[in-house]
């Protein structure tokens, strides 16, 4: 439809609208007689067949009809209330389609925008078990890093995501190596046939092996934050520290109080809290919902397809074309297999049983077995051992977000006392870590201290053994004939 064709018809639709709501003023003028025909009068029906009950209905209804007089101007008196009743049905659902009609076509939302497959292009890896990972890395190279970043991706993203608009000169600055993966199934990584979170932390551990990284910075956000969870529990010996963005947790934990779990359950839209209870009980039926949202091969908005409540300055950041291409670029990517059951495996990790508890992360002095054995090995032991993740931990929370409400950070807060909470007051859900200079220098400060720029490579040179002796012999014949020349003198 063009755009002449488009104006025409917004104005046949007004010219009906007109109509519709005359025909309405006289449906609502004409109400009044027919409540009063069928319920107030001695001889309407209700009174008839229902005796005493009708003439206690008859008496609140004429007090509210005598209010409404003004109505009482149409429908003939010989007509059937019965079929009125029908009438004015029938005027109500024709109104509120027209209503709908005009609302839909009054909005200028653009045409629908095709996904598009682009050409295989990712760096990959072989895991031990012979599934491919595909990775990507930014900033400075391994040897010269001073600080190593693995960032593992959100539900419906992939390795394109990282840092969102990170730019690489201030990864310079501060001599970081980020390095970013596609999940099983997502983007150009093979499929896992039995994932588990536990699984997830050890394909992180064999990255880093790959890569020549030795401890490494993870970070999590959003619902990406289950695999940093996972990575702090099964290898803490790998991680130097944690960075977390609005962190999800599993919304079930049984941890969580009921007043926790009521401030973080009522943020969130029907639709959200029925998504949620299908991924816990009936997985299988979320492929339906995915096959009709972002895997129908059509571009759609985030909170839509994911059910998504946003603030207002969310709302303004989903509508900056910057962020516009970055989000379909990175949809196209994770969607590029076209197979909805890593997307169901995701959404069921985050609300099943994770195969541990926040509180097992939790810096706390190891508790031994009461025996004369366990007796002894504390009285000749110095040092006290610890449980739990030793390293740092910290969290950025948006004080108006409400994807992850604040209300989860308390929680975690609540669980792991030691975690550094950063409350971020306005700032949403997507606001602080997209496409924010200036936010992504403090995060980068707050974790690493003064920018030192990478390291210098030690540059070691080759000597041919022959010409370094011959060099030496050469030196020592210089220094017997100048002490020769001192001895003339």
């Amino acid at each position: 439809m063009n755009q002449r064709e488009l104006i025409r018809f917004k104005i046949c639709v007004r010219e009906f609208m007109i109509g519709v709501s005359e025909l309405t003023v006289e449906f609502l003028k004409g109400c009044r007689d027919i409540v009063k025909q069928s319920l107030v009068n001695e001889d309407s029906i209700i009174v008839k067949k229902f005796g005493k009950i009708g003439k206690r209905v008859r008496k609140p209804c004429e007090k509210l009809l005598n209010k409404l007089s003004y109505f009482n101007e149409y429908l003939p008196e010989d007509k059937d209330p019965l079929h009125a009743w029908f009438v004015i049905l029938f005027v109500s659902l024709l109104a509120f389609s027209a209503l709908y009609v005009n609302f839909e076509h009054d909005q200028s939302a653009p045409l629908e925008k095709k996904v598009f497959l682009h050409p295989v292009s990712a760096t990959r890896i072989m895991l031990p078990d012979g599934r491919y990972m595909a990775y990507k890395e930014q900033g400075v190279s391994a040897d010269r890093a001073r600080f190593s970043i693995i960032a593992p991706h959100t539900f419906l993203s992939s390795r394109l995501a990282g840092i969102p608009g990170v730019k690489d000169s201030l990864m310079e600055e501060f001599g970081i190596h980020l390095i970013t993966y596609d999940l099983p199934g997502f983007g150009e990584s093979d499929p896992h046939p039995k994932r588990n979170l536990e699984s997830s932390a050890v394909d992180m551990s064999f990255l880093a092996d790959a890569l020549g990284v030795d401890k490494f910075w993870i970070i999590g956000y959003s619902s990406g934050s289950k695999h940093a969870w996972a990575a702090l529990r099964y290898i803490p010996d790998r991680l130097a520290g944690a960075a977390m963005f609005a962190p999800m947790v599993n919304p079930y934990d049984p941890l969580m109080t009921n007043e926790e779990r009521r401030r973080t359950w009522n943020k969130w839209t029907r639709k959200r809290k029925l998504m949620y209870f299908l991924a816990r009980s009936f997985p299988r039926l979320l492929a339906f919902f995915y096959q009709q949202s972002f895997l129908s091969g059509k571009h759609g908005q985030i909170d839509r397809w994911l059910s998504l409540s946003l603030g207002k300055r969310d709302k303004a950041l989903m509508e900056d074309p910057i962020y516009e291409d970055f989000w379909q670029r990175d949809v196209e990517e994770s969607i590029r297999q076209g197979n909805a059951k890593p997307f169901v495996e995701e959404a069921a990790l985050q609300v099943s049983n994770w195969g541990f508890s926040l509180l097992d992360l939790k810096l706390q002095k190891r508790k031994y077995k009461r025996n004369v054995l366990n007796w002894l090995k504390a009285m000749f032991t110095e040092t006290q051992e610890y449980t739990g993740f030793l390293g740092p931990i910290h969290i950025w929370q948006g004080m108006d977000d409400k994807v992850v409400p604040p209300s989860m950070t308390d929680f975690v807060h609540r669980v792991l006392p030691g975690a550094a909470v950063h409350k971020l007051p306005y700032e949403g859900h997507f606001t602080y870590i997209y496409f924010c200079d200036e936010c992504h220098r403090q995060i980068f400060t707050t974790l690493f201290g003064t920018p030192q720029g990478p390291l210098s490579l030690d540059i070691s040179l080759e000597v041919d053994p022959i010409t370094l002796e011959a060099n030496v012999e050469l030196e020592q014949q210089e220094v017997v004939a100048s002490s020769g020349d001192y001895a003339t003198d």
